[in-house]
């Protein structure tokens, strides 16, 4: 492999602290859900409903009110209001394997649906001069699960395809359109939510085996 390129939100970066945040808006409108049930269910809804480059409160109302309804929850004003003000701004962290990418010896980049911002948060929380190449699609005229996208990604590179190791955590927004576009594919699952995908790694730790 030539390349290693990734996804940012919920591979390199997340928002930890997002969990406890939603389970006590919750708790204090009498519902009492363990973070396990609510990880899954925020997972999978996030494979289905696409998330904007710039989020807002209109869609956070409407992703939560489906969020809920996995729950049995019917979606009021209030527990959205209280949901979107918890959650709002809440910080990214880098995942605490992501410091194993600095001893990678490969060139490395980022392709992920986000937003400007993105370069100075993986300097700020993994490291500066880590990534060779950060594509986002709010600088592009397309996004994921777009081809496109990822064509436009092996045309900065400008490498051959199948030289390029591409890891993410959605099968729909990450592995499929990357497989299709002739890249080489690893799954991050650190959850166990995909049991059953093929090529899957736990940790960034697994990486050298397939470099």
């Amino acid at each position: 492999m030539e390349i290693l390129l990734l996804d940012a939100a919920n591979t390199l970066i997340h928002k930890p602290s997002l969990w406890n945040k939603l389970m006590n808006v919750l708790q204090s409108n009498g519902y009492s859900v363990d973070k396990d049930s609510l990880f899954l269910r925020h997972k999978i809804l996030s494979e289905i409903i696409n998330f904007p480059d710039r989020t807002s409160k209109d869609f956070y109302s409407e992703f939560n009110s489906e969020l809920l309804l996995t729950l049995g929850i019917i979606p009021t004003e209030k527990i959205l209001d209280e949901m979107f003000s918890a959650c709002s701004y809440l910080p990214w962290v880098a995942f605490d394997d992501c410091h194993i990418l600095k001893e990678l010896k490969i060139k490395k980049a980022v392709l992920s649906n986000f937003n400007s911002t993105l370069k100075d948060l993986t300097d700020q929380l993994i490291g500066e001069n880590i990534f060779d190449e950060i594509i986002i699609s709010e600088n592009e005229n397309c996004r994921k699960p777009s081809i496109e996208f990822y064509q436009l990604a092996i045309e900065k590179l400008n490498t051959d395809p199948g030289k390029i190791l591409y890891i993410g955590d959605s099968l729909k927004l990450d592995v499929i359109p990357a497989q299709k576009s002739g890249m080489n594919t690893l799954l991050i699952d650190r959850e166990n939510i995909f049991p059953h995908a093929k090529n899957r790694i736990s940790s960034f730790n697994e990486i050298i085996q397939y470099i």
